[in-house]
C-alpha cells in the first residue's frame, strides 16, 4: 500500500522505504484509501487496519501532547440522551468530524479544530428504537461521495437506513423515500424490514400488514443494529444485530440477512441469506427444520472490503441462542464464519466457518483486517480475523484459503440432554494462541514454591481448571457441577471494546486481549423466561443460560492466574510469529505492592481490560492507565514494545483512537464516556 502513503505530505519516508522493500505496489490496492489526512470509516477506511500515515506526531514529540477540545454528548442541542455511545468513533472527512451520539443515535458533525457542534439529525421514536437492546452500540457513521458530495448514512437501532448531506446533515433528496410515520423525512430513508423479511416464512405466513412502527412481531423476531454500514464501489452494505444470546429464552428468531443498497439511490441491489434456504449451499449443516423459524447468525461488528476485488468480508454471530442448541443441531452455516460476498452480486466467494455449532459465544466480534503480507517470499492478498477464541485466522482474501494450515482438532463433548455438539474445531498452526485457552497447572502463579502449593490446592479443591471449548452443564446434572468453567470467556479474547489495528507497510498486526473466564449454568428455559422483559419468540427452549455458582480465583486479593491480566501482543503476519507481549497498561498499586508479592521480581499484569489503539507512520497508540489509577495515552514503539510516552487523559479512551490532519495540525480523538477528547501538540 506504499501508493496510499505517497499520497501524504507527512509520510514517514523510513517507513515507505520498507513498504517499497515489502513488494506492495498500486496494484494491491485493498480498499476505499483515505485522501490525505483524513479517517473516512471508524476503522480508518475499509480495511479496518485503524492506521494512518500521519507523522506530526512522533517519539520525539508524542510526551508533549495536551488536550486541544473536548466534546460532551450532553450538550447536543438535541436530545441524545445525555451522552455519546460507549463504542463510538468519529469520521473526518472534507474538514468535519461525524458522529453518533446517545441511543437515539443522533447524528452529529463537529468542528475538527474547536469542538464545536455544527449541525445534528435524529431520527424520530419508534417502538423497534425503544425496544432495542443495541441502542447503545452504533459505532458511528459511513461516508462515501456521489457526484462529488459528502453522504454520511446511519443505520439506527431501529433498522433504518438515512442518507444525509454531509455538509447540512439534511436527508439526501433522491435516495429512499418517505417511511410513512410521523416525523420522518419526506426523502433520504430506507426502512430495511420489508426487505429482510421478503419470502421469509414465519412473516409470509402471518398474511398481516406490516406497521413500520413495530416491524417484526416479536414473537417471530426482532432485528436492530450495531454497526455502521460499508459503501463499496458505490454499493452500501448492511450488518444488523438481534437480542443478547444469553438473553434469549425462546427459539425463534430471524436471520440477520445481509443487505445491500445503491449509494446514490437506496434501491435494494441484493440479500445473502446467513440461513441458507433448501437448495441453497450450507443449508445441509441445519439437521432439522430449525432453519424455517430459528435465526440470528447477524453480522453485528463491523464489515470491511477490498474494493479493487469487489469483495465485502462479513463476520457473523452464532445462530439463536448462546449456550444451548439442542433445537438446531448441526454444524449451522454460516454462524460464526467470515464470508467473502461480491460486492455487486451478493454472491458468495468463499467462507470459512470459525466454530461450529457455537454455543460459547464465540461470535465473531471486530472487523476482519484486509492487508497484504509477504509470506515465503510472495505477496499474499490476506485478511486477518482476530476472536474472542484468542486466535487469528488467516486467509488469502480472494480465495479464501488459508495461509497456514488449520488442523480440526477434537474438542470436548457435551452431556446436556439433547445438545450435540461439533466433534471438531479448526484450530490455526500460526500464528499460535495471543492469549490463555483453557486454564490449566501452569497457567497458576508460582513466584514461590510455598505460593505456588496454596494456589494450585485452591484451584483443585474449587475446580477451577477446565479445557477449551469446555461445553456447557445444565443444573441437576450427574456429575453435581454448579458451574461450567470456559475460558476464554466470551468478553475474549478479543472483543468489540478493543479491536486490533495493523500496519501495512510492515504486516504487522497488534492485538488487545484480556486473559479470563466465564461460568454459567443452564437452567430450565421455563424458569428463567418470567424474568425476560417482552422476549423475541413464542416457543420457550428446554435450556437457557444463567449464572453459575463460582469461587474466587483470588488468595488473599490476589489472582491465582499469571499476568498479564490485559495484554497487546504484536504478530508478524508475514512470518505468523509473535514479536512482543506487553501488559496493558499498569496494575493498581495494590496488587503491585500485594503482601504476598513483597520482595519478589514478578512482571507487572496489567489491567484486565481492553485497550483502544492506533497505528501511525511513527508509533502504536493504545489508552490505559497507570497503577495510580490516571487515564493515559501510551505511544508505544512498535518494534519493541517500549513505552515512549504517556500522556494523561481528563478519562480512559474507550473502543478506538482516530487522527486526523486538520488545517496544518495533527489531532487524535479519543472516545470517553460522555464524549470525546482531542489532543494536538501545543
Amino acid at each position: 500500500m506504499y501508493a496510499r502513503r505517497l499520497q501524504s505530505p507527512h509520510a514517514n519516508a523510513f517507513a515507505l522505504i520498507i513498504a517499497l522493500a515489502f513488494g506492495l505496489n498500486a496494484g494491491s490496492a485493498q480498499a476505499q484509501a483515505n485522501p490525505p489526512g483524513e479517517w473516512r470509516g471508524i476503522n480508518g477506511d475499509g480495511t479496518s487496519q485503524r492506521y494512518s500515515p500521519l507523522d506530526q506526531i512522533n517519539a520525539a514529540n508524542a510526551a508533549n501532547l495536551k488536550v486541544a477540545w473536548e466534546w460532551n454528548g450532553a450538550n447536543a442541542p438535541v436530545d441524545s440522551g445525555g451522552a455519546t455511545l460507549p463504542r463510538n468513533l468519529p469520521i473526518y472527512a472534507r474538514g468535519r468530524l461525524i458522529t453518533t451520539a446517545g441511543p437515539k443515535r443522533t447524528v452529529v458533525a463537529i468542528d475538527p479544530a474547536t469542538g464545536k457542534t455544527l449541525w445534528t439529525f435524529q431520527e424520530p421514536e419508534t417502538f423497534r428504537r425503544e425496544y432495542s437492546m443495541r441502542a447503545s452500540h452504533g459505532k458511528g457513521v459511513a461516508y462515501a461521495e456521489i457526484n462529488g458530495r459528502g453522504v454520511v448514512y446511519i443505520v439506527t437501532a431501529a433498522f433504518f437506513l438515512h442518507a444525509l448531506d454531509a455538509e447540512t446533515g439534511k436527508p439526501l433528496a433522491g435516495f429512499g423515500g418517505a417511511v410513512p410515520l410521523q416525523g420522518f423525512p419526506a426523502n433520504g430513508s430506507v426502512d430495511m424490514i420489508p426487505d429482510l423479511i421478503k419470502g421469509w416464512e414465519p412473516w409470509e405466513k402471518r398474511n398481516e400488514k406490516y406497521d413500520p412502527n413495530i416491524g417484526i412481531p416479536i414473537e417471530i423476531g426482532y432485528i436492530t443494529n450495531s454497526s455502521p454500514p460499508i459503501v463499496v464501489n458505490g454499493v452500501i452494505i448492511v450488518g444488523n444485530s438481534a437480542e443478547q444470546g444469553y438473553n434469549q429464552t425462546r427459539v425463534e428468531n430471524v436471520p440477520g440477512d445481509i443487505l445491500a443498497y445503491d449509494a446514490r439511490t437506496g434501491a435494494l441491489k441484493w440479500k445473502f441469506n446467513v440461513l441458507p434456504r433448501p437448495g441453497e449451499f450450507g443449508h445441509e449443516t441445519w439437521e432439522n427444520d430449525a432453519w424455517r423459524w430459528t435465526g440470528d447468525i447477524s453480522s453485528w461488528a463491523p464489515l470491511s472490503a477490498d474494493a479493487q476485488r469487489g469483495l465485502v468480508y462479513i463476520p457473523t454471530n452464532g445462530a439463536t441462542m448462546d449456550f444451548y442448541g439442542g433445537f438446531r443441531p448441526g454444524d449451522n452455516l454460516f454462524s460464526t464464519s467470515l464470508i467473502a460476498l461480491d460486492v455487486q452480486t451478493g454472491e458468495r466467494k468463499w467462507h470459512y466457518q470459525l466454530v461450529k455449532h457455537d454455543i460459547w459465544n464465540y461470535d465473531t466480534p471486530v472487523a476482519p483486517i484486509v492487508m497484504d503480507v509477504m509470506v515465503g517470499g510472495q505477496r499474499v492478498p490476506g485478511v486477518f480475523q482476530a476472536t474472542k477464541q484468542a486466535f487469528v485466522y488467516s486467509f488469502n482474501r480472494e480465495t479464501g484459503a488459508p495461509i497456514w494450515p488449520m488442523v480440526n482438532t477434537p474438542v470436548p463433548q457435551s452431556k446436556v440432554p439433547g445438545e450435540k455438539l461439533a466433534a471438531m474445531q479448526p484450530f490455526p498452526t500460526k500464528p499460535l494462541p495471543f492469549d490463555l485457552q483453557g486454564r490449566n497447572e501452569s497457567h497458576l502463579i508460582d513466584y514461590t514454591p510455598e505460593l505456588k502449593a496454596r494456589v494450585l490446592d485452591y484451584a483443585i479443591k474449587n475446580d477451577l481448571f477446565s479445557p477449551f471449548f469446555n461445553p456447557p452443564v445444565e443444573r441437576g446434572n450427574p456429575e453435581g457441577k454448579t458451574k461450567f468453567t470456559y475460558c476464554p470467556a466470551d468478553v475474549g479474547g478479543v472483543n468489540i471494546t478493543g479491536p486490533p489495528a495493523a500496519d501495512p507497510t510492515t504486516g504487522i498486526i497488534y492485538i488487545t486481549s484480556v486473559s479470563g473466564c466465564g461460568n454459567r449454568l443452564l437452567i430450565p428455559g421455563a424458569e428463567r423466561d418470567p424474568t425476560i422483559n417482552r422476549p423475541t419468540g413464542k416457543t420457550i427452549v428446554d435450556w437457557t443460560p444463567g449464572r453459575g455458582t463460582a469461587a474466587p480465583t483470588t488468595i488473599d486479593g490476589l489472582s491465582i492466574w499469571k499476568g498479564p491480566y490485559g495484554r497487546i501482543v504484536a504478530i508478524d503476519l508475514n512470518t505468523g510469529n509473535h514479536l512482543w507481549t506487553i501488559p496493558n497498561g499498569e496494575a493498581a498499586a495494590e496488587t503491585r505492592n500485594h503482601p504476598l508479592l513483597r520482595g519478589l521480581n514478578v512482571p507487572d499484569p496489567g489491567r484486565q481490560n481492553h485497550a483502544a489503539m492506533m497505528v501511525t507512520s511513527t508509533l502504536l497508540f493504545a489508552t490505559g492507565q497507570t497503577s495510580d489509577g490516571q487515564a493515559q495515552l501510551f505511544a508505544i514503539d512498535k518494534k519493541s514494545g517500549k513505552r515512549v510516552a504517556a500522556v494523561p487523559t481528563p478519562a480512559k479512551g474507550e473502543y478506538g483512537i482516530m487522527t486526523y490532519m486538520h488545517q496544518g495540525k495533527q489531532y487524535i480523538v479519543l472516545p470517553i464516556d460522555g464524549g470525546y477528547t482531542a489532543l494536538a501538540l501545543p
